[in-house]
């Protein structure tokens, strides 16, 4: 199927004749890769065309059904994010013992600006803290720093003294973020257990729910991504029972950007919001319907890349769009980071110097 001649200002149909011309169920034969970099070069060739930043015909279509509608066009009340900046990796993401896959640190000022300097200040001065103990300062997949640890809340308490070194108050100023890709470590044939190798404990949903009690009441966390395993739905809703009301809980392997599994997760009561990675889904338009459908049901929702990330800057524009309020982009080092912080940056003056 062609789409030569379409609208490309209907970008739900533009979308639609993507997904038509592959016409497999998980978009197999073009690849979602494939589909989202059209998608995508559609999305910011028409931005470009209009004559408006890309942000803004993102906000139109995703508050217009996919479609773009001049007078509908926003000039303010842009929501800027908090960033999620993942400073220790482990897991997949590292060569190391640590099993949970990401820490991250989150500053609480109210401007991009602010934030991005107090990342980048705490960056370092965890690096300082590495180096002085005579740990290792390579990097992840991500640019957060990789060192074995004899434990994995040690990496917890390496952010709140890096934190404390910079001239922060944890919590106050910088507060704490975990991404535990929990489906990594289960094994459901040792007992459905989660196996903390770092420190040699099997553990079950309920017991990993405690741990996590545990962690959330010592430490300055305020989200876990993925504390549990993607099909392990028992488990997350009664996770979600215990602690939901206390921290974020963000699904990423659990809901897959897909609306089937957002649907069943908000059924169920299971986490309390969900990650969007554009190319789990593949279109720009099945994005924003996924975040309209989590929102609409008062589920959070954070923009996210991917660990082998280019640096193309349109989740910037994404979550600025959508309002989410919420986005990571690895630690505040390596140019396919960066690259999304500087854009926030960009849009950040551009809208102080609309007002």
């Amino acid at each position: 199927m062609r789409a030569s001649g379409a609208d490309p200002t209907a970008q739900g149909l533009v979308d639609a004749a993507l997904i038509k011309a592959d016409g497999t169920d998980n978009k197999s034969k073009f690849g979602a890769n494939a589909i989202l970099g059209a998608s995508g070069a559609v999305a910011a060739a028409t931005a470009k065309a209009l004559g408006v930043p890309l942000y803004e015909y993102l906000r139109v279509i995703f508050e217009n059904n996919n479609h773009w509608q001049p007078e509908l066009a926003l000039k303010s009340e842009y929501v800027l994010p908090k960033m999620y900046f993942n400073v220790l990796n482990g897991g997949q993401h590292a060569d190391n013992n640590v099993d949970i896959q990401e820490s991250m640190i989150v500053p609480q000022r109210d401007t991009v600006a602010d934030n991005l300097r107090i990342a980048s200040e705490v960056y370092h001065s965890l690096k300082s803290l590495l180096t002085s103990r005579g740990l290792s300062t390579s990097l992840g997949d991500e640019g957060g720093f990789a060192p074995n640890l004899e434990s994995n809340t040690k990496s917890l308490e390496l952010l709140v003294e890096a934190i404390t070194t910079a001239g922060y108050k944890p919590g106050k100023d910088v507060a704490i973020a975990l991404d535990v890709a929990a489906t990594e470590i289960y094994e459901p044939e040792k007992d459905h257990k989660y196996i903390l190798g770092s420190e040699a404990v099997g553990l079950s949903s309920q017991q990993i729910s405690s741990w996590y009690r545990e962690i959330i009441s010592t430490y300055p966390v305020i989200s876990i991504e993925d504390g549990l395993a993607e099909d392990d739905w028992d488990g997350w809703v009664q996770l979600t029972e215990r602690i939901g009301d206390k921290v974020q809980l963000v699904g990423d392997d659990l809901f897959v950007t897909n609306p089937e599994r957002i649907a069943k997760g908000i059924e169920l009561q299971a986490a309390n919001a969900v990650l969007i990675k554009i190319n789990q889904i593949g279109t720009i338009s099945e994005t924003l319907d996924a975040i309209r459908l989590a929102t609409e049901n008062g589920y959070k929702c954070m923009i996210s890349h991917r660990s082998g990330e280019t640096v193309d800057t349109l989740i910037a524009d994404l979550v600025v769009a959508t309002g989410v309020g919420q986005i990571k982009s690895g630690a505040p080092a390596r140019g396919e980071r960066v690259a999304k912080y500087n854009r926030l940056l960009e849009i950040e003056n551009e809208l102080r110097e609309k007002v």
